[in-house]
C-alpha cells in the first residue's frame, strides 16, 4: 500500500470512529432525555395525583360546611320563634281563663272582671310584642297613603279628605325590627 493508500484508509476508518462515536453519543443522549422526560413525567404525575386529592377534599370539605351551615339555618328558623312563642303562651292562658267564666249570670261583677281580665291579657301581648320589635301601624285619617306601609282596600266618598289619603282604617299594620310584617289595610278617598 502506498501512503497515499494508507491516508486514504486512515481517514475513512477515523469516518467510520466518529460515526459510531457520534451514533453512541447520539443514543446516550437520547436515552437521557427518555430518562429526564420519564422522570419530569413521573413526578408531573404524582403533582397531579396530589393536586386531585387536595381538590377532592376541598370540596368534602366545602360541601361539610354547607351542610352545616344549611342545618343551623334549618335550626335557627325551627327555633327562631321560640321565646316569643313562650310568650304568647302566657296570652292564650290568659284567654283560656277567660272562656271558663259563666256568662250566662247577669252580674255586672263578673263583666267588670272580664274586662279587667281581657286588659291584662293585652297588655301581656302588648309586652310580648315589645320584646320582640314587634311595633304597630296605625294610620290616621287623612293621613297620605303610604303603599310601604299601607294596603289600600278600595276607594270611598270622604269629605274633607284628600284624593289618595286614607278615609277609614279596616285592619292595623305591623312591623318586626322595622321591617314589614303586614301592611295595614285601608280605604282611600277618592
Amino acid at each position: 500500500m502506498t501512503s497515499k493508500e494508507k491516508e486514504e484508509m486512515r481517514e475513512k476508518d477515523e469516518l467510520n470512529l466518529e460515526g459510531v462515536e457520534v451514533e453512541e453519543v447520539l443514543e446516550e443522549f437520547d436515552e437521557h432525555n427518555r430518562e429526564v422526560s420519564h422522570q419530569q413525567f413521573e413526578e408531573m404525575r404524582e403533582a397531579l395525583a396530589k393536586a386531585e386529592e387536595e381538590a377532592l377534599r376541598s370540596r368534602a370539605e366545602v360541601e361539610n360546611i354547607r351542610r352545616r351551615a344549611e342545618k343551623d339555618i334549618a335550626s335557627a328558623r325551627k327555633f327562631a320563634v321560640e321565646k316569643f312563642a313562650a310568650e304568647v303562651l302566657l296570652v292564650r292562658d290568659s284567654l283560656d281563663q277567660a272562656r271558663k267564666i259563666d256568662l250566662d249570670q247577669e252580674n255586672r261583677e263578673i263583666l267588670e272582671k272580664m274586662k279587667e281580665g281581657l286588659d291584662l291579657t293585652m297588655k301581656q301581648l302588648e309586652t310580648a310584642m315589645e320584646k320582640f320589635n314587634i311595633e304597630e301601624i296605625v294610620p290616621q285619617m287623612g293621613e297620605r297613603l303610604d303603599p310601604e306601609k299601607h294596603q289600600a282596600m278600595g276607594l270611598m266618598d270622604a269629605e274633607g279628605i284628600d284624593a289618595n289619603c286614607i278615609a277609614q282604617v279596616i285592619q292595623k299594620g305591623f312591623t318586626i325590627n322595622d321591617r314589614l310584617l303586614r301592611p295595614a289595610m285601608v280605604m282611600v278617598a277618592k
